[in-house]
């Protein structure tokens, strides 16, 4: 079996990734659009995707003239989607998610999108396309549902599971590679055929589980067959089978469903999950949940106490995590306020400020709540969290240093702990920095005490 390189093309695309990964920078995009989001309210599962359009000053009306739905330029800013309220649900609400991820395109203001006009169509529109499913499927899913860690990845489980929760197949499969224990890859592919070549087929992504170690890349190239993929002759067929897919992977074993094609194909795509027999069987690393006090970290290891300050003042008073931190070591607390006194836009959302505490033992403070007192509103900025995480991350591994918190973020700053546990997986605990959160046994219920991860 042969394969070669694509290479992205499209100048919408282009244009979004400026000069980085187009699939990377479409996944940020909706990130923040997410994140953000949540700050006003958003809230799930199930996560409405009408509700997102509405916080983002999106207009979704009604017009059963259109096939699924399009994205309609209105004034020098804005948008409106208009979908047919005729077609099932979960396919409304995958329309609306898809048209939500064209609007973050720079470029998305300068003509309707609407994926049934052939004219508006270049050959290499289908990477227009490729990324707003992607964008899709991270609106649909955007945290984790249920216990999707221990799932079976057999295919006919996840179509079952995708059945349970109403969403894309794409969806739930770039889910569990986020989550699954399983080491494994999920994967898009699409047939394609040209006159000068014989058909085979794309493999548009692959996203590797936590602990997935196969060697060789699985994106952006193209093999010249396969029996297995082939079998997914048209949507909802499922496949299994064995193959090698080219000399520097390994052979794998596939099992893949078929999906609706892109517009103008004649085939549909193919998504799946791959495992190999040569993977190792060790558990991933993963979040370590524990009943205790975050101000005695466990271990002699250096260590790092993480937790959030507000942008409003330098002084920790009232309550709260880092009042206790100011009572405990009332240095780290006038090292702060002196940072603070030398700048005041040290005090920004989004900075950190590392401090040695004794010993092994350091803090990081991170900067991401907007004010503090009484709000009718979450005080969290996750954006602002996301950017303290990814440095604290860099302070981690830079000292070789385990890292310790509360649950962040969610006491005056009254943040969502599904969303804060999923930027403290993606920016910390899959760069390979050891994160044990705590939680004081006082605080939790003991009928409630099974169901919090501990």
């Amino acid at each position: 079996m042969t394969q070669e390189v694509w290479q992205w093309t499209n100048p919408s695309v282009m244009v979004l990734a400026e000069g980085d990964d187009p699939f990377a920078s479409m996944q940020f995009k909706v990130k923040t659009a997410i994140l953000e989001a949540a700050e006003r309210g958003w809230t799930g599962p199930p996560y409405d995707p009408f509700q997102l359009a509405d916080l983002m000053n999106i207009g979704v009306t009604p017009n059963d003239e259109v096939f699924d739905a399009r994205t309609v330029p209105v004034g020098p800013d804005g948008f409106r989607i208009e979908f047919n309220p005729n077609r099932p649900h979960g396919r409304m609400r995958y329309s609306i998610a898809h048209e939500i991820a064209h609007t973050l395109f720079p470029d998305c203001g300068e003509s309707v999108r609407n994926r049934l006009r052939p004219s508006w169509f270049r050959e290499d529109e289908w990477q227009l396309e490729l990324l707003c499913n992607v964008g899709a499927a991270e609106i649909l899913m955007p945290t984790r549902y249920g216990s999707l860690e221990d799932e079976d990845v057999d295919i006919n489980n996840l179509v079952r599971l995708r059945q349970q929760f109403d969403v894309s197949m794409e969806a739930l499969l770039l889910r569990i590679a986020k989550l699954t224990n399983t080491a494994c890859a999920v994967f898009a592919a699409a047939r394609v055929e040209s006159d000068d070549q014989p058909a085979g087929y794309r493999i548009d992504y692959s996203v590797p589980s936590r602990s997935w170690s196969a060697e060789g890349s699985l994106s952006n190239f193209r093999i010249s067959e396969s029996a297995v993929l082939q079998e997914c002759t048209a949507v909802g067929f499922t496949a299994k089978g064995t193959e090698n897919w080219g000399s520097t992977l390994p052979e794998f074993n596939i099992e893949c469903v078929g999906i609706p094609p892109f517009p103008g194909s004649r085939f549909p795509r193919v998504v799946g999950v791959l495992t190999s027999d040569t993977q190792r069987k060790s558990p991933p690393m993963q979040i370590r949940h524990l009943f205790g006090d975050a101000l005695v970290p466990r271990g002699d290891d250096p260590r790092m106490i993480a937790h959030i300050v507000n942008d409003g003042t330098a002084n920790w008073g009232g309550r709260g995590f880092a009042q206790a931190v100011s009572r405990r070591w009332l240095h780290v607390q006038e090292d702060f306020r002196n940072w603070v006194e030398s700048d005041r836009r040290h005090l920004t959302l989004g900075n950190v400020r590392w401090a040695h505490v004794e010993g092994e033992l350091s803090i990081v403070h991170m900067i991401a709540q907007q004010g503090y007192g009484r709000s009718e509103s979450a005080r969290i900025r996750y954006a602002a969290l996301d950017s303290a995480l990814k440095h604290l991350a860099d302070l981690a591994l830079g000292q070789g240093a385990s890292v310790h918190m509360p649950r962040i973020g969610t006491g005056q700053a009254r943040g969502s702990w599904e969303l804060i546990q999923e930027l403290i997986d993606e920016r910390l605990v899959r760069r390979g920095v050891p994160v044990t959160v705590y939680t004081l046994p006082e605080s939790v219920p003991v009928e409630l005490q099974g169901k919090l991860n501990l």
